[in-house]
């Protein structure tokens, strides 16, 4: 059973390493992680927020419903284009246990290249709500947290809301 890791974590923190072999265990586990993801209403899920080092992450389109199972993804290029969308983690819970949200400025597109689950090399232009998820996610794997994006005054007022949550 696969647990979800919070905010202080440090293996939140981490860089991931490659996946080197897709596995039934890795199999497994990211479809326990699509069910986890679903269960809590997230719309991503990256392997260190479950305890696992390695580069593989799983998201949903929000507008499709299309379910991504992306294996040592790699964001090839970012648009100059940027725009602000709130963002929220389910590793950044406030005290009623439910994600906190701030505002965050990320590049509207991105291309994105990745490993499916059956081994086939994929890659897409990724726009919208949908490169921002890839982008989160992807960011997760390089021990990155969308509240690093804050300015300073901004993430000590959000913390201030999760370590309520930790006390």
């Amino acid at each position: 059973m696969l647990q979800m890791k919070l905010c202080g974590d440090l293996i939140l923190r981490e860089k991931c390493v490659p996946v080197a072999n897709i596995t039934p265990e890795l199999l497994n586990t990211m479809n326990e992680m699509v069910k986890m993801m679903e269960s809590q209403n997230g719309v991503g899920l990256a392997a260190p927020q479950v305890g696992i080092t390695q580069r593989f992450l799983v998201m949903m389109n929000p507008d499709t419903n299309e379910i991504y199972r992306m294996i040592n993804p790699r964001v090839l290029s970012k648009s100059e284009d940027t725009c602000l969308m709130e963002e929220g983690c389910l590793s950044v819970l406030g005290a009623d246990g439910l994600p906190v949200y701030a505002h965050v400025r990320r590049p509207k597109s991105v291309v994105v290249e990745w490993t499916d689950e059956n081994g086939d090399k994929k890659s897409a232009e990724m726009a919208g709500t949908i490169a921002r998820i890839v982008q989160h996610e992807t960011d997760h794997l390089d021990g990155v947290l969308f509240i690093d994006y804050l300015s300073g005054v901004k993430r000590e007022m959000l913390m201030r809301k999760v370590n309520r949550g930790h006390k």
